[in-house]
């Protein structure tokens, strides 16, 4: 990987830091703090969109000679999201929503490029966007394999209660699609998003 341009994730997600550090890319991390919330009538497809560009560009204005990555990601059932729960009950209402059941998981991902060579003509920093999916089939799991998944707490911090890449994985079915996007950093196309803002891999 060319170091000449460094790469800063927006975010605080050991998962994405952790997919990054597979294809030998060692981001500095910047959590981006903002509101989350989905808009109303706000399209699944535009809200992750959305989200991740605007964790970027919260990082970006202090990482200027950086390439800024960040992604969000949503499960989504009959175009409702189901983001990440508030606590056990509604982690388990969620899974039980999801249970035999096929739905969409969508993450986003948006890179911010470094400030351009001439910042006297105050060229503003290009950004690139883009949206990937993958079909996720459940287990029709009976209440006590959800109650012991809640009980893990492994669901608390993810999107529609579960995580494929850890306990979760014992109520994934099949997964139809790149596994990385339903992880939460789709590592094609974020590639394909850094090599645009001038980072060369490997």
């Amino acid at each position: 990987m060319d170091e000449s341009i460094p790469v800063v994730l927006a975010s605080a997600s050991p998962r994405r830091f952790e997919l990054l550090n597979r294809i030998g890319i060692l981001p500095t991390v910047a959590a981006a703090d903002l509101d989350e919330s989905q808009r109303d009538g706000e399209p699944p497809e535009q809200y992750v969109a959305r989200i991740a560009l605007e964790k970027a560009l919260r990082v970006a204005p202090n990482f200027l000679d950086s390439a800024v990555l960040a992604a969000d990601t949503a499960v989504v059932l009959n175009h409702k999201v189901f983001g990440k729960p508030a606590n056990q009950t509604e982690a388990k209402a969620m899974l039980e929503e999801l249970a035999g059941r096929t739905h969409c998981v969508m993450t986003a991902v948006a890179v911010i490029a470094p400030t351009p060579q001439h910042p006297a003509q105050q060229t503003p920093r290009t950004q690139y966007v883009t949206l990937e999916t993958a079909q996720v089939t459940m287990i029709a799991a009976d209440p006590s394999e959800l109650d012991w998944y809640v009980s893990t707490l492994e669901p608390m911090d993810k999107a529609g209660s579960y995580a494929v890449q850890g306990m979760g994985a014992a109520l994934v079915e099949r997964v139809e699609g790149d596994p990385t996007t339903v992880i939460g950093l789709p590592l094609r196309a974020s590639i394909r998003l850094l090599h645009l803002a001038g980072v060369h891999w490997p």
